[in-house]
């Protein structure tokens, strides 16, 4: 079982590469598709939205099934390291939902005629919003670590219905979201001038997601720790090399 003196230790040099990385791919996928891309000759300009929405939406869903099956290894297994990772994972996977809801609303508006409908979609990311916000309130309002843990664990495992309704809302019901574009890898529904800075975007907030678990994972682990021998030692040659 992976130990998190021994993940603390790794994730610390992991995170200065990965967020290498991730300002890399980020900062190629944005430019090129913001700026560089061809516009959609349906859309047009507004088609430029697609390099912030779809890679925080895919994100959305991602981050939340880590966090259920981070808990369900908490839950079944005790894997301590697994809630610590749920528990940072959380605020960052509420910011690109927000972020995807925000963004979609902007694309949709001359797309649309409208700011926002009550799609199968877009109602389903709403309430990954909302289960976002409640798997932080728990954790927030419990006192007691253990039980905060738990409670937040199991509505993480709950909650995770919603990631395959939003996924398949556009087959099981009339939406006005499109299919699937990037996901038919064999044959991808989208021009490769637009698709290489889409993917590179995904990528580099996936490498991004990382950078920011590594870091705040480390916190986390020096809180929970910090009455056991080897964060006493860390300590005391921190301070004897300061």
């Amino acid at each position: 079982m992976l130990k998190t003196e021994y993940f603390y230790n790794k994730a610390g040099v992991s995170a200065a590469y990965f967020a290498l990385g991730s300002a890399v791919f980020l900062s190629y996928g944005l430019l090129a598709g913001l700026f560089v891309a061809p516009i959609d000759y349906q859309q047009q300009e507004a088609v430029r939205m697609m390099y912030v929405h779809v890679p925080c939406a895919m994100m959305s869903l991602a981050i939340y099934t880590i966090i259920a099956v981070a808990s369900i290894l908490y839950l079944v297994w005790k894997v301590k390291l697994a809630d610590v990772i749920a528990k940072v994972s959380a605020p960052f996977g509420a910011i690109v939902t927000a972020i995807a809801l925000i963004s979609g609303s902007i694309w949709g508006k001359p797309m649309w005629g409208t700011w926002w409908v009550w799609d199968a979609r877009l109602t389903s990311e709403l309430i990954l919003l909302f289960l976002y916000f409640g798997y932080m309130g728990l954790r927030s309002a419990i006192r007691d670590p253990y039980v905060a843990s738990k409670v937040s664990a199991i509505l993480a495992v709950v909650g995770v219905v919603d990631i395959p309704i939003i996924h398949f809302s556009v087959e099981w019901w009339h939406t006005l979201h499109q299919g699937a574009s990037i996901s038919k890898f064999a044959k991808p529904a989208i021009a490769a001038a637009m698709l290489y800075p889409l993917l590179s975007v995904v990528l580099g907030l996936y490498m991004l997601y990382v950078t920011i678990v590594c870091i705040q994972a480390r916190t986390e682990i020096l809180w929970r720790e910090r009455n056991s021998k080897w964060v006493r030692n860390l300590f005391k040659e921190q301070v004897a090399n300061a």
